[in-house]
């Protein structure tokens, strides 16, 4: 069985006819403001009843290349995914509540949770726990988590709970993210470093990646994290440099993101960097060519690509639903700029699996690289000893 993502209460929603007169495209940043969901309605994520307009205003977007485009009112097919219901996907939601713990896939309404918690065993089933409480600081325009400017505070237990729950799992790569605590001085790197080496201390060979906020710019937060024992650190630009001030909070900035790219990169040696970038907001291939050359210019690793989805009414709406043909043109060259991999779909988001398969493999190699030298290295010695003697 196959619902369309993201899903809508539709108890909720009343008789009034849908309009056939397509929404008329803000022009410029304010009008899109002044278009959108009012602050108060925003931050406090209370969602009045959606009349059936609002609904059909929701799925309606254009499809297809420039010149050739039409409107649509449905979901098209490949944005489609079964409801989950299988016993890995219970019993890592059951695990999840006993200990307290939150996800990205199920506060940010992920659309591949039947996908990465329904895998037929627990090293197939993945699930990217969210750190620092479900309530972040920052207002996002696309983003459904919930958000205030004094969230509750951290709980001291969750390092050791999360390190727990993986340890449980059985799993080979994990994907840590967090909220943005900027009610906090440290932006919270010392909990996410000290949630990294406790699941490392438990777990020594599991792979770990850490999608991380960019700590209000504070780069020796950065390298704190960057240094905790992480096999990934990956941090999302979400979208072109044009379009950041409308899609992201306004303290977050292009810029900004790629200097801590930049400095998680520096900090390790062997780290691998990771971001990732909404299609369908209304970006040119110009804007994303150059966001794909500076963040190859700082040596970004892995890319990935994904269609925006409007969670709901209070979130901006969706530009046009970008065709799989039209991902797989972009994983190609983005692979051509040189990215060392590059997950590409309307379905695929900054934590899907899909990438993980390929991190996981590299790592693998890398470590089997230098056991290899250290190998080589010891039998050098001991020869060298011998010949001595």
């Amino acid at each position: 069985m196959a619902v369309a993502i993201p899903r809508h209460r539709c108890l909720n929603v009343t008789d009034d006819a849908p309009t056939t007169t397509p929404r008329v495209q803000a022009t410029t940043f304010s009008d899109k403001l002044n278009t959108g969901p009012s602050f108060d309605e925003f931050v406090s994520g209370k969602e009045p009843p959606l009349r059936l307009s609002e609904a059909y205003q929701l799925k309606t977007a254009l499809v297809g290349p420039k010149g050739k485009q039409k409107q649509i009112t449905r979901l098209p097919e490949w944005l489609k995914t079964p409801i989950p219901d299988t016993s890995s996907y219970k019993k890592i939601k059951n695990d999840l509540r006993g200990l307290n713990l939150h996800t990205v896939c199920e506060e940010a309404r992920c659309p591949n949770i039947s996908d990465c918690w329904g895998g037929s065993s627990k090293a197939a089933a993945t699930a990217t726990i969210m750190l620092m409480g479900d309530t972040c600081t920052r207002g996002c325009r696309f983003c459904s988590v919930k958000t205030s400017k004094a969230p509750p505070p951290l709980d001291p237990h969750e390092p050791e709970h999360t390190a727990e729950a993986l340890s449980r799992w059985g799993l080979g790569y994990v994907v840590l993210t967090s909220v943005d605590r900027d009610d906090l001085p440290d932006g919270g790197a010392n909990h996410a470093a000290e949630t990294v080496r406790k699941i490392k201390s438990k777990a020594p060979s599991m792979l770990v990646e850490y999608l991380t906020g960019d700590f209000a710019g504070d780069l020796e937060m950065v390298r704190l994290v960057a240094r905790s024992g992480l096999d990934v650190y990956a941090h999302n630009v979400e979208t072109t440099e044009a379009l950041t001030p409308q899609v992201r909070d306004r303290r977050a900035t292009f810029k900004q993101s790629l200097s801590v790219l930049k400095a998680a990169k520096e900090a390790k040696e062997g780290l691998i960097t990771k971001t990732s970038i909404m299609l369908g907001l209304g970006e040119t291939e110009e804007q994303l060519y150059d966001a794909l050359r500076r963040l190859r210019e700082i040596d970004v690793d892995v890319v990935t690509f994904g269609q925006y989805m409007r969670p709901t009414k209070r979130h901006m709406a969706v530009h046009e639903y970008v065709t799989p043909d039209v991902f797989e043109l972009w994983r190609q060259r983005a692979l051509d700029m040189g990215f060392l991999y590059c997950a590409s779909g309307p379905l695929v988001r900054s934590s899907y699996k899909a990438g993980e398969a390929f991190i996981e493999n590299v790592l693998k190699k890398r470590q089997a690289s230098r056991l290899e030298t250290m190998t080589a290295d010891m039998a050098g010695q001991i020869k060298a000893e011998t010949t001595v003697v």
